[in-house]
Formats: structure tokens, sequence, C-alpha cells
């Protein structure tokens, strides 16, 4: 499998931003393990999925790579080095040694020994003494939209199949990072384990669309409640709520539900849900109804479309 992250995404080098997370949320879906329990590779794929993902979304590491700074992983490639770069290097053994001259002080051959003698002690202390942090390891983890809107917690499998418990804040977004300190990679002599780097894809909902903190619900209405208005139940991200439905209301008139919207974690605010009525005409309708509309259409002359044709000759 290549690890150039453009082939892995099925993207050029022009690829935009968008195109590069249209991009990945199809390869996601198309490789993700749980979707194919019966495919060997599909895990495979999906981490270079991730993989790639991870590096071209950001533009400081996806402009480092283009530039052959770092390989499809993320790791840094070795600069070619000439004689030239590192020539002149105090301790470049194959620099041509002058010597001393014949009318060295002698403190200075002896200061050269000690720094000498410095530089070598300072290369054992630090190799004695080495530490460093561990790497921070990145999963995916896909998560249904009322849990990224309400938090939970959930478990994500981890490569070695442990499990790892991910607390989802209120108000989570698709393509959010979450950061869990030190359940990365082990650090090194001592040094502080990385973190776990956790981007959330939120699944598609049935009812509910989100834009920032307001959700978008198209609720269906009869005729009678259109023309007369009504008391309806209408459902929301916390559960059903009464609505009232004013008389004589069209289908695409948008209501407003304040405070029933996101609520993010760690702020007061709420967003807003907004119903959009759909007016719904029965399948079959009944004698009764079809003879009162043929009445009433003969004594009451209605022509909703008059101002959208005089509008189009303009």
């Amino acid at each position: 499998m290549s690890n150039d992250p453009y082939d892995v995404l099925g993207l050029t080098k022009s690829a935009t931003a968008a195109e590069i997370k249209k991009a990945y949320r199809e390869h996601v879906r198309k490789n993700h393990p749980d979707l194919h329990p019966d495919d060997a590779g599909a895990e495979a794929r999906f981490k270079a999925v991730a993989n790639a993902y991870e590096l071209l979304k950001d533009p400081k590491t996806r402009a480092r790579f283009d530039a052959g700074e770092i390989d499809g992983l993320g790791a840094e490639r070795p600069q070619r080095q000439y004689y030239r770069d590192f020539s002149d290097a105090p301790d470049n053994s194959y620099q041509q040694r002058q010597g001393f001259g014949p009318n060295v002080d002698p403190a200075d051959i002896f200061a050269e020994i000690l720094r000498n003698r410095g530089r070598q002690s300072a290369r054992d202390d630090f190799a004695s003494g080495y530490q460093a942090g561990g790497a921070d390891l990145r999963y995916r983890l896909e998560v249904s939209f009322l849990d990224a809107v309400r938090g939970n917690e959930v478990s994500i499998t981890l490569p070695d199949g442990n499990s790892l418990a991910v607390k989802i804040p209120r108000g989570t977004e698709d393509g959010q990072t979450l950061r869990l300190r030190g359940k990365g990679s082990p650090g090194f002599g001592g040094g502080p384990s990385g973190d776990a780097l956790i981007t959330i894809l939120v699944r598609a909902h049935p009812v509910f669309r989100r834009e920032g903190d307001d959700i978008f619900v198209t609720l269906p209405i009869t005729i009678d409640e259109a023309v007369l208005g009504a008391k309806v139940t209408a459902p929301t991200i916390d559960g059903p709520v009464g609505l009232t439905v004013p008389p004589g209301a069209s289908s695409g008139r948008v209501l407003r539900l304040r405070g029933r919207g996101v609520t993010r974690a760690g702020q007061k605010a709420k967003g807003d849900q907004l119903v959009d009525l759909k007016i719904v005409v029965p399948s079959d309708p009944d004698a009764q109804l079809r003879d009162f509309l043929a009445e009433w259409r003969k004594a009451h002359a209605f022509d909703p479309r008059a101002d959208l044709l005089k509008g189009a000759q303009t």
C-alpha cells in the first residue's frame, strides 16, 4: 500500500481542503473495520486513510510533505549532507589538522585537551541520562449524532485489542479532535507518555440536521392543521415538545424553538431549533374531503403562483 497520502485518498496535490475532507469521509465509510468485519484488509486501509487525512488536513504538515521534509507517515526525512556542510566542524575527523606551531603556549595545549574531554563527558552524560516523551497516537471514532450533541462516554478498540474510554463532550462537532493526556506511547528513560488524539466522525441522523449550534428538522402537518392552526408535538434533541402551528401556515414556513439547539461543553448559551413546516396530503383522500375541496375551488379563486409568474416576466 502506498504511503503517499494523496494516493491513499485518491487525490492530486492540487486538491482543496474541502476535497480532502470529502475524500476522507468517503474512504472512512468504505473501509471502516466495524462496517466490514469479513474484510481482512479493511483495518489496514482504514489506518492508512486516517494517517493520510491527519497529515493533509493541517496546512503546515501538508506543506512540509510537499516540500519533501517529512514522509507519508509524518516522519522526518534525513537531509542530504555533503562534505562542505560539515567540513568546518571542530570534531570533523577529515579536517586538515594544522597542529600547534613551534611558538605555541603550553597553556593552549592543555586548554584544548580539557575542551575535548569536556565534550566527550557531555556526550556520555547525555547518553546515560537520555529522556524523551512518547509519541502521540491518533485514532478515529465514529459516534451517533445524539451522542455528539448531548455528550456521552463511549469506548474505542485499540490495535492491540485493548479498549479506551472516551468522554464525548456536549456539542462535539464532526471532525473535532479530542486529546487524552498520557494515553499515547510510553516515554523513554522515564519520560512522559504521549497523548491519544481521537478524531470524531459524527454519523448523520434521519431526523435532525446541525448547522453550528442550531438544529434543523422538517415537521409534517396536515391540511387542516395548516389552515386552522393547531397544537402539535415536535421532536427535539432533548425529547418531544409542544409547538403551536399558526393558522394559515404554508409549507416552507420556519418556526423557531429558542434554546432547543446545541449546548457546548463549558458554555451556557444554547442554539435554537428551526422547524420547517411541510404540508402532507393523504395519499388516498376520502370522498367527503374531495367533494368539499371541489366545491371550495368553485367559490374561491386563489392562485398561489400568480406573483411567481409575474416575477418570471420581469
